[in-house]
């Protein structure tokens, strides 16, 4: 009689260090980890009591065998929908807005650049220099020409800083006279572009499809585009990371 009501309380600690290690693993949500917490402790309970003998065995082995005659049944059915079904999932997911906060990434020899998909804003940090470990956004504008005359020797850096520049200070060309065309005539090497970049370019994750990166260039392009406050170069990046993952896909 002892024995069976310890086992009965060590119950509820088993279940909570059982999902707890769930959870962990897993990653689960405050609110998964109640309904597993509550759905584990049920089932342990319902086992203890058949094991004792307070529960006739048909108690759990009944509903059981329904849902497995149900199953077998119903199983052609659901093997047919399922093609529909995942069809309609990817819709769905599609159709989703995208999430606030995404960015893009472009890194230079001289720049880690950050893209933000809400707004098209961009800031940076500085990776090596005089200005190493500075922010963008913290830069007056003679910093940041102290600073492209500092990059200039590497063409994707000095463009990345002339768009970063051109964004928010639309008359520096003024300030830096003939300086701020030296970099417009450089294109893209689409040569180095790999999986990874072309990804952090257009700010998706390796499980992106077609139907993803058309819309991520989409909305970046809407932002970035030349015509629209962007720069050639961003424009070409953008379109290297497109066509790089298309062919890809």
């Amino acid at each position: 009689m002892i024995f069976r009501l310890l086992l009965l309380l060590l119950l509820p600690f088993m279940a909570y260090f059982f999902v707890r290690s769930i959870g962990q693993r897993f990653s689960l949500s405050p609110r998964q980890n109640r309904l597993l917490f509550f759905l584990v402790a049920s089932l342990m309970v319902i086992v203890v009591l058949i094991a004792i003998g307070r529960l006739p065995a048909q108690f759990i082995l009944a509903p059981l065998g329904v849902a497995a005659t149900f199953l077998l049944r119903m199983l052609p059915t659901f093997l047919r929908l399922l093609p529909m079904w995942q069809m309609f999932k990817g819709r769905t997911a599609s159709a989703k807005p995208r999430q606030n906060g995404q960015t893009s990434t472009i890194r230079t020899k001289y720049f880690d650049m950050e893209l933000r998909h809400d707004d098209g804003s961009m800031d940076g940090t500085v990776l090596i220099g005089d200005y190493a470990e500075q922010r963008l956004s913290s830069l007056d504008l003679e910093e940041l020409l102290a600073l492209l005359r500092e990059c200039s020797e590497d063409a994707d850096s000095a463009q990345v800083l002339e768009a970063f520049i051109e964004r928010n200070f639309p008359d520096w060309r003024e300030h830096a006279g003939a300086q701020g065309q030296h970099a417009n005539s450089a294109t893209v090497d689409e040569s180095s572009m790999t999986e990874t970049l072309a990804l952090e370019i257009l700010g998706l994750d390796n499980s992106a499809d077609k139907e993803q990166v058309v819309k991520a260039h989409r909305s970046l392009m809407q932002k970035m585009h030349p015509d629209r406050g962007g720069s050639d170069y961003l424009a070409q990046k953008i379109n290297a990371a497109k066509d790089f993952l298309l062919q890809r896909l």
